[in-house]
């Protein structure tokens, strides 16, 4: 049986911690909101989950959020389904993974994130599609380092 690292091994390159900063823009470029991030990315050995994710975010305002994102593995594909999200990752060429995903909280509304990564392995970039009725309403621009 194949492992989650030697299916996905540009997934198993994200695991570690990762600085940076999210910038919500509407349809026109206007800054909606932008705030710190540190994400945590872990492949947890004996655990019911392939993949465990961590994201703590911060505001200027003294606003913090923490949210964990458990997922299962199958066919060549990470699964999750959280009180919060639902959905899937799978890897399309050597350095990107596409993520596609729903808030449960907002019906009708769905995203897809591309998430590449640097062939040094330290610095990702991310970006999000926000779609509400299958129409594009906003997009997540994100950049991220390796904390070292």
């Amino acid at each position: 049986m194949s492992s989650i690292r030697e299916e996905m091994p540009v997934l198993a390159r994200h695991e570690g911690d990762w600085k940076g900063t999210y910038i919500l823009v509407d349809t026109q470029g206007k800054i909606l909101d932008q705030h710190q991030s540190h994400l945590t990315c872990e492949f947890p050995v004996d655990s019911r989950y392939s993949y465990y994710q961590t994201n703590r975010y911060n505001w200027v305002d003294g606003r913090k959020e923490e949210h964990k994102f458990p997922a299962t593995y199958r066919d060549k594909a990470i699964w999750f389904d959280t009180e919060r999200i639902a959905g899937k990752a799978w890897e399309v060429d050597d350095h990107t993974i596409i993520l596609w995903f729903s808030y449960k909280g907002m019906p009708g509304t769905y995203l897809y994130e591309m998430i590449q990564i640097s062939p040094c392995n330290n610095y990702r970039a991310r970006t999000w599609q926000w779609f509400k009725d299958n129409r594009i309403f906003q997009r997540t621009l994100i950049q991220e380092e390796r904390m070292r």
